[in-house]
């Protein structure tokens, strides 16, 4: 049995209720085959056993009390998974949704994407199923600082810098800041995503967005490709699908779809991208109400139908597992030259695999969603040098990340035998650099 074998049935013994980290285990471990044959040493020293074992695991309670006095209990996550490159840097996840597995693949796929970034920074991720959705702002506010009651004691500027992500935005970033300040009684910056009057970054949040457009236009550069006039299907309607959205019309894109959890919206002639963004930005409306009646665009039910539209380029910035086997099918007979992940894990292993054979051009999460946590990181330097960068110097700094990040996946595909496929060269690459650090570190 291969060492990658030995291991992954660890991992799979180890976790067995908790599909989404062995999805993610699995899909990574079974690309690193090549590394452990030119790096024996790695074997030897246990690199993997411990890579795939969080170096710890934080469960907590989160009592809270609503606008009817009534007492609510949650429950709160945070998994610092890899510190061997920098202090732990991952976002606050809060929906229904979470649970400890949900959290424990966030944190790992995390760990490559900060690697990939070429800053120092090691992978996390937290959050609850707390969900803010139909929440008074007061009672998202009690929430968040009895959430940071407990969270405040795990993290810190040179230990653990949490930001946001799905149910976590500028609200609750600044809730949570402010409960931290008031319990520690120190300015740092222990959160990213902050508001720009107490330390935030310009550009934040357009980070994971613009840098999924910069990622996806290197890769359509190594066909002679560009996004002038390509029709461009976008799930989601979040940051990172608006900002994406922007991004890819500035380039001569044409945004002919993009949804929510509900439905869709569809223009073959392009859908009014500031009018999604008022609504959901502003008005905090679904996406059927985020279109002008009057003009050609057109609602639908089931937003897993987008995948069924006609386009050239198509961006998951939804969900997990969004695009299955049959989605992307319907994307490679309908002519899709491209795919960029925005989402964590949008596209499951079968759909990768069509993409990849079909010379579907594939950008996957870790390395075409990093912009946000680099974006994140460019914020931490900010706040421990006190100073702050133009909208313009965040964008170059964030542009160049991405084309590292670009050239870093299609070198490391090429020389370990996966020419063309950025998902392991992505895998690869990020390994790499945690796997020297650990090994020079020893057995900790």
């Amino acid at each position: 049995m291969s060492y990658i074998k030995r291991v992954l049935d660890i991992v799979i013994k180890k976790n067995p209720n908790e599909p989404e980290f062995l999805q993610a285990a699995t899909e990574v471990l079974e690309t690193l085959e090549p590394v452990f044959e030119e790096h024996p040493e790695y074997q030897k020293a246990g690199i993997l056993e411990r890579f795939v074992e969080p170096e710890r695991q934080i469960i907590f309670r989160v009592p809270w009390i609503d606008d009817y006095g009534k007492v609510q209990v949650n429950r709160g996550y945070r998994v610092q998974f890899n510190s061997a490159i920098g202090p732990y840097k991952g976002g606050l996840r809060f929906h229904p949704s979470v649970y400890i597995g949900v959290i424990k693949f966030l944190a790992f796929e995390q760990i490559l994407k900060n690697s990939l970034t070429g800053l120092s920074i090691g992978g996390a991720k937290g959050g609850s199923d707390f969900d803010p959705k139909g929440k008074s702002d007061n009672e998202v506010m009690k929430f968040c600082q009895s959430f940071m009651t407990e969270l405040y004691r795990h993290v810190g500027a040179d230990l653990d810098v949490p930001a946001g992500d799905i149910g976590v935005g500028a609200r609750e970033i600044g809730y949570l800041y402010g409960q931290y300040k008031r319990i520690k009684n120190v300015y740092e910056g222990v959160l990213t995503g902050k508001g720009l009057s107490y330390g935030g970054s310009l550009m934040r949040t357009e980070a994971t967005g613009y840098g999924l457009i910069y990622f996806v236009e290197e890769m359509l550069k190594s066909k002679n490709e560009n996004f002038k006039n390509k029709k461009i299907v976008i799930s989601g309607s979040g940051n990172v699908a608006i900002y994406a959205a922007k991004k890819a019309k500035e380039m001569g894109g044409i945004i002919i779809a993009m949804s929510d959890s509900n439905g869709y919206i569809h223009n073959e002639d392009g859908i009014d991208i500031d009018t999604v963004q008022q609504g959901k930005e502003i008005e905090r409306k679904r996406i059927k109400e985020c279109y002008l009646p009057n003009t050609s665009t057109k609602y639908a039910d089931n937003c897993k139908d987008i995948w069924q539209l006609k386009c050239d380029i198509a961006l998951p910035c939804a969900a997990e597992n969004e695009i299955g086997e049959n989605e992307a099918k319907a994307l490679i007979k309908n002519g899709c030259i491209a795919v960029g992940e925005g989402a964590n894990m949008p596209c499951t292993p079968k759909a990768i695999e069509l993409f990849i054979k079909n010379n579907v051009l594939f950008g996957p999460a870790k390395a075409a969603n990093a912009g946000g946590v680099a974006t994140s990181a460019l914020e931490m330097q900010q706040n421990s040098m006190r100073t702050s960068w133009t909208f313009e110097e965040v964008d170059n700094k964030l542009k160049n990340i991405m084309k590292n990040i670009y050239y870093k996946c299609s070198q490391a595909s090429e020389k370990y035998g996966f020419k063309g496929n950025l998902l392991a060269g992505a895998n690869i690459a990020g390994f790499l650099k945690v796997a020297e650090a650990m090994y020079a570190q020893g057995v900790v």
